[in-house]
C-alpha cells in the first residue's frame, strides 16, 4: 500500500485461511511446486469450472507463454490480439516469432471487436486471443464461429474474467486454451500467479511436459516411466506450493470475494452512473447476456486532459486513480509489426479517457464514499 495515499487504487488482505495453509505446506515440507496445494488449487477449478485440466503457473504471462508453445507457433505465423491489452497477451506469441496482428475494440465492451476480426485473418493466421476486458465476455459464440470456418486456435486471455460467465457458460471454456492471473491486482490472487486451462484432452500431456522444463517428470512421478530424460522445449512454469497455499485459501472463500467485489461495483454504478451520464463520461456496459467477474469499475472522460484533471483532483484528495492499456499498435514493438495511428482507433481514443477508481476486497464503503464524494466534486 502507498502511504502517501489514504486510499489506494489497490490494497491486498488476507481473506481466508491463507496463513494457516502457508504454515501447513512449509511444516509438511512441501514448498516447491505440484505437491498438495497445488493439486488441491487444480482440483478445485477443475470442478468448479468444468474444465478437463487446469495447472497453477508462475504467471498469466507463463500460461500465456505456455499456450503459444502448445500450439507450436512459427515464426511468420500471425496471431490476432486486441491493441487494447496488456504486452502479454501479445508478447507470449512474439516470443515464438510470430507476427502480431492488432484488432480494434468495441466501443462498449471495449474487447476485440468481433466484427473486424474476418478481414484480419490471412493464409498464415494461427490464433485468435480475445481478451474479457474488466471480465465482461467477448463475442465468443460469433468469435468461436469464425476460427472454427478457417481453421484457427482460441485462446482466451481470461486474466480479468475468473467466474464471469458468456451466456451462462464460464469465461476461460470456450477456447482450446485459456490464461488465468491470479496476480495481486485479480479478484483472486497470491501475489504473483497464473493458470492454464486445457479444454482440449489432446494437449494435456503436451502441456505437462513443457511445463516441466521440457521432461516427462510428470509421467516419472506417476509411474508411467522409470526415469525421466528431456523430451520437448519447456521452461520453469511450475508455481510453488507455498503460493499455491495462499491461492487455495483464496479460492476456498471466492463466492465470498465475488459478492464482496459485487457490491463495491453496484455502490459505484449506483451514485456515478447517472452523474456521469449527464455530464457525457462513459461507465461501464455489462450486456445481458454476460455476468462479468466485477474485476474494475471505470469511467472513460470526454477527452484526454479532463482524464489527467481528474487523476490529479482525486490525487490532491489522497485517492490515487490510474489509467489503464496504451495500445500496443502505437509502441515501439507494435509499430515494428505494422502497427500505425489511426489503425485502431477506438483503442486510442479509449486509451486517453479511461480511468480506474479503487477497487479492492477490502475496499470499506467509508473509503468509497469518500471516492464517489470526490468524482462527483470534480468540475470539468
Amino acid at each position: 500500500m502507498d502511504q502517501s495515499y489514504s486510499i489506494p487504487f489497490n490494497h491486498s488482505s488476507l481473506l481466508g485461511r491463507e496463513l494457516e495453509h502457508i504454515s501447513r505446506t512449509m511444516t509438511i515440507g512441501q514448498i516447491a511446486g505440484d505437491q498438495t496445494y497445488s493439486k488441491r488449487c487444480h482440483a478445485f477449478l477443475e470442478q468448479v469450472l468444468g474444465v478437463q485440466k487446469v495447472m497453477v503457473t508462475t504467471s498469466c504471462t507463463h500460461a500465456l507463454e505456455m499456450c503459444a508453445l502448445l500450439l507450436d507457433i512459427q515464426p511468420g505465423d500471425e496471431v490476432i490480439v486486441p491493441s487494447f491489452t496488456f504486452v502479454s497477451t501479445a508478447n507470449a506469441f512474439a516470443l515464438r516469432g510470430a507476427r502480431i496482428i492488432f484488432s480494434d475494440i468495441r466501443t462498449d465492451t471495449l474487447n476485440l471487436n468481433e466484427k473486424q476480426l474476418e478481414d484480419l485473418i490471412s493464409s498464415r493466421t494461427r490464433a485468435v486471443v480475445p481478451v474479457h476486458y474488466a471480465g465482461v465476455g467477448c463475442e465468443m459464440d460469433v468469435i468461436g464461429g469464425i476460427a472454427a470456418r478457417h481453421g484457427l486456435s482460441v485462446v482466451e486471455d481470461n486474466a480479468h474474467g475468473l467466474f464471469g460467465k458468456f451466456h451462462g457458460r464460464w469465461l476461460g471454456t470456450f477456447g482450446c486454451l485459456a490464461a488465468q492471473s491470479f496476480h495481486e491486482t485479480k479478484n483472486i490472487t497470491c501475489g504473483e500467479g497464473g493458470a492454464l486451462l486445457i479444454n482440449d484432452a489432446r494437449l494435456i500431456e503436451r502441456a505437462e511436459i513443457i511445463r516441466e522444463k521440457g521432461t516427462n517428470r510428470s509421467r516419472f512421478f506417476r509411474g508411467q516411466v522409470d526415469k525421466y530424460s528431456w523430451v520437448d522445449i519447456g521452461s520453469s512454469y511450475v508455481m510453488s506450493d507455498v503460493l499455491a497455499a495462499f491461492l487455495y485459501a483464496q479460492l476456498e472463500v471466492w463466492q465470498a470475494i465475488q459478492a464482496q467485489r459485487q457490491r463495491i461495483w453496484e455502490y459505484y454504478d449506483q451514485h456515478l452512473r447517472d452523474w456521469a451520464q449527464e455530464r457525457g463520461i462513459g461507465c461501464p456496459v455489462v450486456p445481458a447476456h454476460c455476468e462479468q467477474s466485477y474485476h474494475m469499475y471505470y469511467l472513460v472522460m470526454p477527452s484526454l486532459d479532463k482524464r489527467q484533471a481528474l487523476i490529479s483532483f482525486l490525487k490532491s484528495r489522497g485517492i490515487l486513480s490510474v489509467f489503464h492499456y496504451v495500445p500496443l499498435h502505437l509502441s515501439p514493438m507494435g509499430q515494428r509489426m505494422g502497427g500505425r495511428n489511426g489503425r485502431c482507433p477506438v483503442s486510442e481514443q479509449k486509451s486517453e479517457r479511461l480511468i480506474r477508481l479503487p477497487f479492492y476486497n477490502s475496499l470499506s464503503q467509508g473509503d468509497q464514499d469518500q471516492v464517489i464524494a470526490a468524482v462527483r466534486q470534480f468540475q470539468q
